[in-house]
């Protein structure tokens, strides 16, 4: 039995990672914002579960959360951050407000989480960290250039924390999942207000009024719960784990486009060091 502790667990793929740990036999400390959405779980698992609101904004409330993890279970032993929600905007039309809440949510949430964590699992010698991303931080699509930013920091920030931890016996995994049938193009996206007639034909296409996908995408939440599962409890987590066939289709389009593009540059980029002497 392992202790796990997972941010965003009223929806989606953190709600159904929440219901695949616990029916595996785990412990879980399973938050969200609004822990009242959070009520069948502890009434289904009232040994093994342990409910409790956290905003992952808020630093001092994130350690708060960490530290009743170990008052009830002595410790986490995987640490996944799933908290987060999407942003539809060109450049241009990002609000200053929206990109810092985006961030905060997206990116420092996580970061404060880690930090609260670490200490203990650096004191035992063992752990699992999971940073929950997207393929968008690889593929970039237009109208969400802050959303990939923020999940593309979160992506730098895991493979130097890697490094940082595997001596340590405490693994870091970046999954990037593809088009799940959650809530994410639903109710957990937002999109600028400003709205800039230029962009109607690229980042006003993916504006939530103009974009059908919700409902329909391919994933399913609960085998992508099984598969982190499967894969924090390899003997050798990967550093990345992608989700759905699309999110694999999409990660070797763009390997193949940018090695092409690196090797078209081959000769420009080498000619930059000094001239031999």
């Amino acid at each position: 039995m392992s202790t796990w502790f997972i941010t965003g667990c009223s929806t989606g793929l953190g709600r159904a990672l929440a219901e695949a740990v616990l029916a595996r036999g785990h412990q879980a400390v399973v938050t969200a914002r609004d822990a009242t959405k959070l009520a069948e779980l502890s009434e289904a698992y009232p040994d093994t579960a342990l409910i409790v609101p956290l905003d992952v904004t808020d630093p001092v409330k994130v350690t708060e959360a960490v530290q009743k993890a170990h008052n009830r279970f002595g410790g986490i032993d995987v640490l996944v951050n799933n908290a987060g929600y999407g942003y539809r905007a060109a450049v241009e039309e990002g609000e200053d407000a929206d990109i810092q809440r985006l961030f905060a949510t997206n990116f420092f949430g996580p970061v404060e989480t880690i930090r609260a964590a670490l200490p203990d699992m650096r004191a035992r010698r063992s752990g699992a960290i999971v940073n929950v991303s997207s393929i968008g931080a690889r593929i970039s699509p237009v109208g969400s250039g802050y959303y990939s930013a923020a999940k593309a920091a979160l992506e730098g920030m895991s493979r130097s924390l890697r490094k940082e931890l595997e001596p340590l016996g405490i693994s870091v995994t970046i999954v990037e999942p593809g088009s799940f049938r959650t809530d994410f193009a639903g109710r957990s996206l937002v999109q600028s207000a400003m709205e800039i007639a230029d962009y109607a034909e690229t980042a006003g296409k993916r504006r939530k009024e103009n974009d059908s996908s919700h409902g329909t995408q391919p994933g399913d939440p609960a085998k992508a719960a099984k598969a982190i599962i499967t894969a924090v409890e390899d003997p050798a987590p990967p550093l990345l784990l992608l989700l759905g066939e699309d999110a694999l289709d999409r990660y070797l389009q763009v390997e193949e486009a940018q090695r092409a593009e690196v090797e078209r540059w081959r000769e420009l980029t080498v000619g930059t060091s000094f001239a031999p002497r």
